[in-house]
């Protein structure tokens, strides 16, 4: 049965979340939100597109940065409102320039930085 990306499950802004995680690694490296087109370009060109609510633009991952995302696959979850991009990543995936965008843990009521900015990258 081929995939229709209006086929899934989208807020009341058009919108489904994306979880973008290494597929090698396994390790998370960001959430962002995507569209239904956005999703369709994602699968058309292997380049991990989102949606920017704060420009109400597309954000083609790695577009400025030169840190590409690449698409191995697009999975959907059960009720099929959240996708998980497993994706190979070129240099750091968060604007910080860390590795992933989840680098701060709270341990014992603080805030304790889990990784420094990439160098070089």
């Amino acid at each position: 049965m081929p995939f229709d990306p209006l086929s899934l499950k989208y807020d009341a802004n058009g919108l489904i979340p994306c979880i973008a995680q290494d597929h090698a690694t396994g390790e998370v490296l960001m959430f962002a939100w995507m569209n239904a087109q956005a999703v369709a370009a994602t699968l058309e060109t292997g380049r991990v597109t989102y949606w920017s609510r704060s420009r109400q633009a597309f954000w083609i991952k790695g577009e400025t940065s030169g840190h590409m995302q690449n698409l191995v696959d697009l999975r959907l979850d059960c009720d099929r409102d959240c996708l998980l991009a497993l994706v190979t990543q070129e240099g750091p995936a968060c604007h910080t320039n860390r590795r992933s965008c989840f680098y701060t843990a709270v341990r014992e009521g603080e805030e304790i930085s889990l990784m420094a900015p990439m160098t070089g990258a």
